[in-house]
């Protein structure tokens, strides 16, 4: 249960990180990912890499540059443009829907303008995921220069797309619904350099 905690990636560039597990019983015609992050960092890194044998970039959640954040499904990406950090955690959550091929954005509780990604494709199952690099090829083929430094908490994946609420509800960390992948039961492997800690502020 890592409730109130966080990982830090201690170092820049890093070769470190974290292999999320999880069963997945099918293919994924809907997923959301949310997560927390706080970095200082204004190069390219990757948050959160799901890749099949097939395709690396199943589902990547990527920060190229301070003023924008990229999902990429099956290989093809959106950009939504953000206003830059102010030195603060940001909330992020995308979902997606193979049916209408719609993606939403949201950044701390709100809604960017929806976008139109890969309908009706679907994503794989048998998955490497992990936060903190980029994959380059299934579990690996890392850039360092794409690594996260810095803190990361509140790691979820559903496989359906959550509603308004429940979005602003994982921004709040208020009751969610079952999860395949949910922080306060998160099933991990810690892959060089990374530190579990409480997290300092609220």
């Amino acid at each position: 249960d890592l409730y109130r905690k966080v990982f830090v990636f201690r170092k820049d560039p890093s070769d470190a990180y974290v292999v999320l597990r999880t069963k997945l019983e099918q293919p994924l015609q809907n997923f959301t990912v949310c997560l927390r992050s706080y970095t200082d960092l204004t190069r390219p890194y990757s948050l959160f890499s799901y890749a099949t044998k097939a395709q690396d970039n199943e589902i990547l959640l990527f920060k190229p540059k301070p003023s924008e954040y990229r999902l990429y499904v099956g290989g093809k990406a959106v950009a939504f443009r953000v206003p830059e950090s102010r030195g603060d955690w940001e909330h992020v959550c995308a979902s997606w829907e193979s049916a209408t091929g719609i993606a939403e954005f949201w950044l701390n509780g709100k809604p960017w303008p929806r976008k139109g990604l890969q309908r009706g494709y679907t994503v794989g199952v048998e998955a490497a995921i992990m936060l903190g690099q980029e994959q380059d090829a299934f579990g690996g083929g890392f850039d360092v220069y794409n690594s996260f430094s810095g803190e990361l908490a509140d790691v979820y994946l559903w496989d359906v797309g959550l509603s308004p609420d429940k979005m602003r509800a994982a921004y709040q960390s208020l009751r969610l619904p079952p999860a395949v992948l949910t922080w306060k039961s998160l099933s991990y492997e810690v892959k060089g350099d990374v530190v579990v800690k409480p997290r300092l502020r609220e």
